[in-house]
């Protein structure tokens, strides 16, 4: 009964919308809730469909009365026979573990992601007009543009490909 109360209680939406959780674990999720659902309804639909079997009423209808003793027998003898869950306990807890692990990886993916957008946040509300920079603070702050400059003139290219289509001529006078 534990297990029902505690799958009722579970707030979907706040998971799906408010963990941040990447495709595939919100898919997993889903699918996951699916199928309970589904085994929910079926497991309460087998419940309510238990047939009672009246005998009496067979005894009296059929000319062969042992066919209704063997019946009779049959079902006198017969027992639910209970199935070694342990196996699929297993599966669940192994699908646990890597939803966990997953979900560890997506936190950290995010509170990095978090950290980089704030010192960039940062970085804008703190920054200096454009031309206020120095060559200096321009390559301090980029470094592969220094090295892509240095490139260049080691090749002995004096001109940056596509400037002259997208600036035009540059004269001083």
């Amino acid at each position: 009964m534990a297990a029902k109360s505690a799958a009722t209680t579970v707030d979907w939406t706040k998971i799906y919308t408010g963990l941040g959780l990447d495709k595939t674990t919100l898919t997993s999720l889903q699918s996951f809730r699916a199928r309970h659902s589904t085994a929910v309804s079926k497991n309460s639909a087998l419940k309510a469909t238990a047939p009672s079997i009246d005998l009496s009423h067979y005894k009296s209808v059929l000319k062969d009365q042992q066919a209704v003793s063997l019946a009779e027998k049959v079902l006198g003898d017969f027992k639910a026979v209970d199935y070694d869950v342990s196996k699929w306990n297993e599966v669940v807890g192994a699908f646990e573990g890597k939803a966990v692990a997953a979900a560890k990886e997506t936190v950290s993916k995010i509170s990095t992601e978090q950290s980089s957008l704030q010192a960039t946040l940062s970085n804008i509300q703190e920054a200096r007009p454009f031309e206020d920079l120095t060559v200096d603070e321009v390559s301090k702050a980029r470094p592969e543009i220094t090295k892509a400059v240095e490139t260049m003139i080691k090749k002995g290219k004096w001109s940056v490909p596509g400037y002259r289509e997208k600036f035009g001529e540059f004269s001083l006078m």
